[in-house]
């Protein structure tokens, strides 16, 4: 009985976050009386465990790293980056498994799987969903471009339609620069990650070439390497182009396309409490101005000017912010007022929110059978170089 109980509370966090992730599909939300009653079953059931296997400080650190999760969310809620119903999804993860569970174990080559982080094992959820959130991302998007708006589909697409030329000659490049640097490493030995690096190098100086100097270097490069090693350089050159076509992808849903499917107009008197504007909105001297500038691209005009003032946006007050807790009624009530006064038009941009629960259940299933993907990945980098 005493072992089953953190196994019984990875299956009921498995089960809430199935249950979270199809709320938050369906309805937008994480209800409260999902988190609420977690929170207290899991704090309930490790203070049986704690108590039953006669260690307190089970307990006792598992109500610590509850609070410091919360701590965390909370942060990530006020800065607009979570809805408060994903923050008290992580603290009832927390609350739940305050430790890591052994649901599996098993053996790749010489590593051992799950591969568990020193911190908190809530912790470990947090950064494994931040990380999977991509994929589920990348669905999500295609699946409203194609149902709701299918003209994105094309642009979605341009990478594998229009840009695959673009595509092929930066895949032939990459092959041509670390031809080179494998047949110079073949005489001078280096550490791998030095390699890298001059790979890097040589690939942005080929692509500096003229076009009819980089066509011979690149012609030549490749074709010695297809001369050596046909099979390798064949396969490099597909899962070259195989990822280079993803990254564009990646791009567009990260930029253009993102934009435009995640967000939708609304009449002043259709909004709704919980809607997220798509920017942040500013009243100075009676006027209002918009901010819809996005991070990054303030961030690039501050280091381009050196002016930091470059990163806040307009002074003034603000009357809406694009912050993940949403509109409130006193936010719907003053833009009706403006409107009324002429201060604005009759529309407002609203971004579709993109549900967190699925990418937190990704995460959960990640850490359990998986483990820690930052570990792993910095395992891995250890070992390449």
């Amino acid at each position: 009985m005493i072992t089953t109980i953190p196994f019984i509370c990875a299956v009921i966090a498995i089960l809430a976050c199935v249950y979270a992730s199809y709320s938050d599909i369906k309805e937008g939300v994480i209800k409260n009386k999902l988190t609420f009653p977690l929170i207290g079953i899991g704090i309930l059931l490790n203070g049986v465990y704690a108590f039953m296997t006669s260690n307190p400080m089970f307990i006792v650190l598992g109500v610590i790293y509850t609070g410091v999760i919360f701590a965390v969310g909370y942060l990530f809620w006020k800065f607009g980056a979570w809805a408060g119903g994903d923050v008290k999804l992580f603290t009832a993860l927390a609350a739940l498994l305050p430790f890591p569970v052994s649901m599996v174990s098993y053996n790749i080559g010489s590593w051992s799987f799950p591969v568990f982080a020193v911190y908190p094992f809530a912790l470990t959820v947090i950064i494994n969903s931040i990380l999977s959130i991509l994929p589920f991302l990348l669905m999500f998007i295609f699946y409203i471009a194609m149902k709701r708006k299918p003209h994105l589909m094309d642009e979605l697409l341009s990478p594998i339609k229009k840009d695959y030329k673009q595509n092929i000659l930066l895949s032939l490049v990459i092959t041509a620069a670390a031809a080179i640097i494998l047949e110079i490493r073949l005489f001078i030995d280096y550490p791998m990650i030095l390699s890298l690096i001059l790979t890097i190098l040589l690939i942005i100086v080929i692509s500096k070439l003229p076009d009819k100097l980089e066509a011979v270097v690149v012609t030549v490069a490749v074709a010695f390497a297809l001369y050596s090693r046909l099979e390798l350089t064949l396969i490099s050159i597909g899962f070259l182009l195989v990822s280079i076509t993803f990254v564009n992808i990646v791009r567009k849903v990260l930029t253009s396309v993102s934009r435009e499917a995640l967000q939708d107009d609304y009449r002043i008197s259709q909004l709704k409490e919980g809607m997220i504007p798509a920017y942040n909105m500013y009243e100075l001297d009676g006027e209002i101005q918009i901010d819809d500038t996005g991070f990054f691209s303030k961030a690039k005009e501050a280091v381009k000017t050196g002016d930091i003032s470059k990163l806040s946006g307009p002074r003034g007050k603000l009357v809406v912010g694009a912050l993940a807790a949403g509109l409130q009624k006193k936010d719907i009530d003053y833009l009706k007022d403006i409107l009324k006064e002429g201060k604005i038009e009759d529309n407002l941009r609203i971004k579709r929110g993109v549900p967190f629960a699925p990418s937190i259940l990704i995460g959960l299933l990640i850490s359990l059978f998986i483990g820690d993907l930052a570990v792993i990945i910095e395992k891995i980098l250890f070992t390449i170089i």
